[in-house]
């Protein structure tokens, strides 16, 4: 396999252009020394969106970014998640999930099928993961201006690897748990716990640009958006 790169002016090369590396590095941090108070990097980009959290602007933008993704996107009322979730899970044909020990069980109480949970004193096995028809999870934060879904490993999520062997996965997510941009969305996160970024179902493309889905986990995001 052979790779190709964009040609332009020739750079400088060996030691030269290590030297040139440091330079520039030493002019970067010359300047904001001498231009910000304690010689702190300037930050001047946006740390927060014109829109408040949760807000149908940031609902609605994270919908048409989900469906960008080609995920599945259905939204409802809080009253309406059971039934939502029912629908879903039937329309998948579904007959067994998996889910994390501390999903709401009530989202799943309009649904006939069996609820297999991941207990952390009896973890399913990845061929118990790849024998199940999908998993259920909540997610810890949304971001509305890249369309991706963070999980931490929260009770209602589970270990990493319940998303990504089972090919489809639900995800509810709450409006209050909608911000608009990343830094908010970093604001939001504990960056000890194992933090999961999705934005879309698991794809990748070979060097033809030929889509292929469910490499790197579900085939098939469906997203429950609640409020």
């Amino acid at each position: 396999m052979t790779s190709s790169s964009r040609r332009g002016a020739p750079g400088p090369t060996g030691n030269g252009a290590k030297d040139e590396i440091l330079r520039r590095i030493r002019r970067a941090t010359t300047e904001a020394d001498a231009g910000t108070p304690g010689g702190a990097v300037p930050r001047g980009y946006h740390l927060q969106g014109e829109h408040s959290p949760g807000s149908p602007e940031l609902i609605e933008l994270l919908r048409d970014r989900l469906l960008d993704y080609r995920a599945a996107v259905h939204r409802c009322s809080p009253e309406e998640v059971p039934a939502t979730v029912a629908s879903a899970l039937a329309d998948r044909q579904a007959r067994r999930v998996v889910v994390p020990a501390g999903l709401d069980p009530a989202w799943l109480a309009g649904w006939p099928g069996d609820a297999v949970p991941d207990r952390p004193a009896a973890p399913l096995t990845v061929t118990d993961l790849d024998g199940m028809d999908g998993v259920v999870t909540g997610c810890a934060v949304a971001i509305a201006d890249t369309g991706t879904l963070v999980l931490d490993a929260s009770a209602d999520q589970g270990r990493r690897v319940i998303t990504l062997v089972p090919d489809y996965h639900l995800v509810v997510v709450r409006a209050e748990q909608v911000v608009q941009s990343v830094p908010e969305g970093l604001a939001r996160m504990d960056p000890d716990r194992p933090l999961t970024m999705i934005s879309g179902p698991s794809a990748t493309s070979d060097i033809e640009l030929n889509r292929v889905e469910g490499v790197h986990g579900p085939r098939t995001l469906v997203v429950v958006l609640v409020g």
